[in-house]
């Protein structure tokens, strides 16, 4: 058993922890005197190398530990590869809608932004509840897996490190926002990779493959839920991404288009190869004998089963890892939750130290529903469906051919996305109380049953139906209103074109003007949002 004694093991995590926090600290005193916008966002400031280790750190946690080795032991290498792929590729809407989105609203700096200037303010508030939601979900999801992962790793309680983590990230995060937990990312994304690929070589060497297992285990082979998953991951990851402002503070943060897409694409291949190789663990588990065990272990926990047969430094390793991972995608969630509730809420008028106490105080109920849900999967589940009932019928806006659609279209279509899970739930089990389970996907993503795969299907057919349904009803509200009033009815007219942004692929407004010999101008990419 390759487990590392109390001393060692605790020396490994509170140093790495140590390591980051006076990192942090560094770049936030270096920092010190910037401003409060530069501490919620650094638009256009980022060129693409530290883009892409940004991006890795925050499309990575530790929870990848239990997630992609489980879904090797269930659907094999064929479920592997579709959840890694899924995983992965959705980065590259970044990509290519960042700058569609950056054109549209120059001065934002998260997806809300565009929604409230494009949908108006009740509909970027219901998207800013969803996006928070998901924020706090996945930093919960986050804690909770360190916690299981620094027990299942060298047995002491994880409580300790969980809060050890939060107070590092709190302190560095809170004196420097964003540019802080950006270059954290960079340092902790060049990390990361570094040591899962001595992580990959290292556990590649020292384990023993029972050639036996491979064929008999029936890993290799499709599977109904790998067919299903198919459809499922990339609709639930692809949506949820959207709700990470995250990820969309660093798009706003690239210096240009082409920065972003280089950074973006590079991401996209070193996390499809990360993820793909941390599943592996699961095969080789299975493979080498470590898995199911005796008595059978559950399969998110294969990876770990497979680490107790290897020697004890290569557990300390991981370890160096797992803190890299979840410091790093926790500073990340943290700095993205306060600066789009200082935006979408308060609109960015909050002083400096409010905001800086904004960051303590959300990590209370954190640490305290991270405790109480062991359940990451389910927990990430809960996010996806929401997103995958409300992001179809939001992204619409974003073709000109759709000038006539609202922000009431917006919330009711998503709202009644998620009305359609229960009903197709409801109708598939016979009974309301199951399909009001099927909402929260009480029983998991791996059922052998179509409930999963028909909840996803639901969510955002039934979000565009229920919006374009909205849509007819409010056109036809507005028609007899104007008719009864004697006005003319104008719910279809186009908007008038927006002024020219003075915001470029090359910079922001300011630099164009300078090089124009001239003061620089605010421009408004596009008319005030409308919510009905």
């Amino acid at each position: 058993m390759g487990v590392p004694s109390f001393q060692a093991s605790n020396a490994v995590i509170y140093l790495s922890y140590g390591a980051f926090l006076v990192s942090g600290l560094y770049i936030a005193w270096r920092w010190r005197h910037q401003s409060k916008s530069d501490f919620l966002a650094t638009n256009r400031s980022q060129t693409a190398i530290p883009l892409a280790f940004n991006f890795i750190a925050s499309a990575l946690g530790s929870g990848i530990l239990f997630a992609y080795p489980e879904i090797s032991t269930i659907a094999g290498v064929q479920g592997l590869v579709v959840y890694a792929l899924s995983s992965s590729l959705p980065l590259l809407v970044f990509a290519f809608l960042g700058p569609i989105i950056r054109r549209k609203c120059p001065e934002g700096f998260v997806l809300t932004e565009w929604t409230r200037q494009r949908y108006g303010t009740i509909a970027a508030l219901y998207l800013s509840f969803l996006t928070i939601a998901t924020l706090f979900l996945y930093m919960v999801a986050e804690l909770s897996a360190l916690q299981q992962i620094i027990n299942a790793l060298t047995g002491l309680d994880g409580l300790p490190a969980v809060i050890v983590e939060c107070v590092v990230t709190t302190i560095y995060t809170s004196l420097g926002g964003f540019r802080v937990s950006f270059l954290t990312d960079t340092l902790q994304g060049i990390m990361v990779v570094l040591l899962i690929i001595l992580g990959v070589i290292t556990v590649g060497v020292e384990t023993r493959i029972d050639h036996s297992l491979v064929e008999s285990t029936g890993l290799l082979k499709g599977s109904l839920l790998g067919w299903q998953l198919i459809y499922i991951l990339p609709v639930a990851i692809l949506t949820n991404d959207f709700l990470l402002s995250n990820f969309w503070m660093r798009t706003f943060a690239s210096k240009s288009d082409k920065d972003l897409r280089i950074g973006v694409t590079l991401a996209t291949i070193v996390v499809t190869f990360i993820l793909t190789l941390v599943g592996a663990a699961g095969l080789l588990a299975a493979w080498s004998g470590a898995w199911p065990g005796n008595p059978p272990q559950d399969g998110s926990i294969s990876f770990f089963l497979l680490l107790g047969q290897l020697p004890g430094w290569v557990v300390g390793i991981v370890l160096v890892m797992v803190v890299s991972l979840s410091t790093a995608a926790f500073d990340s969630l943290q700095s993205a939750m306060v600066s789009t509730g200082s935006n979408d809420i308060f609109r960015n008028k909050l002083n400096l130290w409010y905001i800086r106490a904004a960051v303590v105080l959300v990590i209370i109920p954190t640490i305290v529903v991270a405790l109480k849900s062991p359940d990451i999967l389910q927990i990430y589940l809960i996010s996806d469906l929401l997103s995958a009932s409300s992001i179809p019928v939001l992204v619409l806006g974003l073709s000109e051919k759709f000038y006539w659609w609202r922000g009431f279209d917006i919330v009711v279509g998503s709202l009644g996305g998620l009305l359609t899970v229960f009903i197709f739930g409801t109708i598939y089990f016979g009974n309301a109380h199951e399909g009001a389970y099927l909402m929260i996907l009480e029983n998991g993503l791996y059922s052998n049953d179509w409930s999963a795969f028909g909840a996803f299907v639901a969510a955002p057919v039934g979000g565009l139906l229920w919006g374009f349904g909205a849509c007819g009803l409010r056109l036809t509200f507005q028609y007899v209103y104007a008719r009864a009033r004697g006005h003319r009815f104008d719910a279809l007219d186009r908007p008038a074109p927006a002024e020219p942004s003075l915001v470029s692929d090359e910079g922001p407004a300011d630099d164009l003007a300078s090089e124009a010999g001239r003061e620089p101008v605010n421009v408004k990419a596009t008319p005030k949002g409308i919510f009905f």
